[in-house]
């Protein structure tokens, strides 16, 4: 016998498929479906791990974890919950649960994580982490059950953590849940995107300057680093940033110490990196356009986030809850019915999950009954986003491009600084106008961080108060 396994499971089916797949490993499984037979079972057996469910016949499973890890400390707890929920997940965590699955599970999985139990014997001691209310993280799909495990795990470490995924996955959520729930939750949350900042101005952005160290530098400036110290430090879009920038920021990594443009001192900083980026870095490695030492310094831990088409089952939860942030900043409360919920699973959501808020919130405005059906979708998403629809996105935004490089011309090397001027303040502009003033709400249509536009919008000499009566 390879073990003694407890099994607290009040899903019949469940329950004989896993005792079976444990048998056939070799291991001795003791089942109960409530709280009342486990703890029964606990009081006069000795188990090698424990396999339990959260919600059972007579209450929540996880409550009454922390008197079962006490008197058993030696006993690994697998957790296992249809209420997939990054909550749940942090629940899990907090008992110090060996492991989490979320069902529907893979069996073979489970039952390696059982052997790695049984023959490792390991327990957690980490304190509590309180679950972050509101974080505007959903998913009950398989991809996004796998997110939320890695998120558990980086909780209660500083290990640096590396977010892929396409743009509008949440790459800065993510970010922003590791922060707000790990053991950093007091300390700052800086976030700085290098593909918006200029590549002569990126080492001062982050390491800060003395003053004179340049033309224009009237003043010391204390870079992002020292503004993160004791918390967290976001590097959104790291495969923009420039090759002189990676060498500093790889010798700062690897030193804990920084040292700001034109000074001379070294600074001690205690700072967690999250990076973050939505393009392959391996062919950018081969073709020496990013270092190879700082990627492996930044992908400690990858937490790869899935495009919104490879998570559907997702799309109506999504939907839902973002109707339900759109009444709380003033839209009418809409419903969705399930045909409206099955036309919005069939678009292509390029933009993935910002795309999918934006929509909804086009979807509150414009819906001019509490139920949104098909037909005010269609007007909604128009020929742009339907699936036989000629013109994408993409299209349209390229023509408004080539339209403007046509008026203005091109100097070479120059098409980014040059989109970017022009483009960058009529943009703001007008997601304030769309939502009426509401700066919060402007940096998520955008798809920004909040203190990002407020930062823009002082640089770009653009005051949110003359758009607060534009509806």
């Amino acid at each position: 016998m390879r073990g003694h396994i407890l099994l607290v499971e009040d899903d019949s089916a469940i329950a004989t498929v896993v005792t079976a797949a444990l048998e056939d490993e070799g291991f001795e499984v003791t089942t109960s479906d409530s709280i009342v037979g486990r703890d029964r079972h606990l009081s006069v057996q000795r188990f090698d791990a424990m396999l339990t469910d959260v919600m059972l016949t007579d209450g929540d499973g996880i409550d009454g974890l922390a008197d079962v890890r006490a008197s058993h400390p030696e006993m690994p707890v697998i957790i296992l919950s249809a209420q997939n929920t990054l909550d749940t997940a942090i629940r899990a965590s907090d008992t110090g649960a060996f492991e989490y699955f979320p069902k529907p599970f893979d069996l073979d999985e489970l039952v390696r994580a059982v052997e790695q139990a049984t023959g490792v014997r390991t327990t957690r001691d980490d304190g509590p982490v309180e679950p972050g209310e509101g974080l505007p993280l959903v998913g009950r799909s398989q991809a996004m059950q796998g997110v939320f495990r890695m998120i558990t795990r980086v909780l209660r470490n500083d290990l640096t953590v590396l977010i892929l995924g396409e743009s509008g996955t949440g790459k800065e959520l993510v970010a922003d849940a590791i922060h707000q729930l790990g053991h950093r939750k007091t300390g700052p949350f800086i976030a700085v995107n290098a593909a918006a900042i200029p590549g002569e101005l990126i080492e001062s952005e982050l390491f800060g300057h003395e003053k004179g160290a340049f033309t224009g530098a009237v003043n010391q400036a204390i870079g992002k680093f020292e503004q993160a110290n004791g918390g967290t430090l976001f590097l959104d879009e790291i495969g923009d940033m420039p090759a002189d920038a990676q060498t500093r920021l790889l010798r700062a990594l690897q030193s804990g110490r920084i040292r700001r443009v034109g000074g001379r001192q070294e600074i001690s900083v205690d700072v967690r990196i999250i990076a973050a980026t939505n393009r392959d870095l391996n062919p950018m490695i081969a073709a020496g356009t990013f270092r190879e030492d700082l990627f492996y310094r930044l992908n400690v831990v990858p937490i790869q986030l899935p495009p919104l088409r490879d998570r559907v089952d997702d799309i109506g939860a999504l939907a839902r809850h973002f109707l339900r942030l759109a009444a709380n900043e003033g839209l009418p409360m809409r419903q969705l019915d399930d045909a409206a919920i099955a036309m919005l699973e069939r678009q292509p959501w390029r933009g993935n999950v910002r795309e999918l808020q934006n929509t909804v919130y086009r979807l509150a405005l414009m819906a001019r009954d509490e139920l949104i059906d098909t037909e005010t979708i269609s007007a909604v998403l128009g020929e742009a986003l339907r699936v036989r629809g000629s013109v994408t996105e993409d299209d349209s935004f390229a023509a408004a491009l080539d339209n403007w490089l046509a008026v203005h011309g091109q100097a070479s090397g120059k098409l980014y600084q040059q989109s970017l001027a022009a483009f960058e303040k009529p943009l703001f502009e007008h997601a304030l106008r769309q939502t009426a003033g509401n700066q919060l709400r402007a940096a998520e249509l955008l798809g920004i961080n909040r203190n990002t536009l407020r930062k823009r919008l002082v640089e770009l000499v653009i005051d949110p108060e003359r758009f607060s009566s534009a509806r």
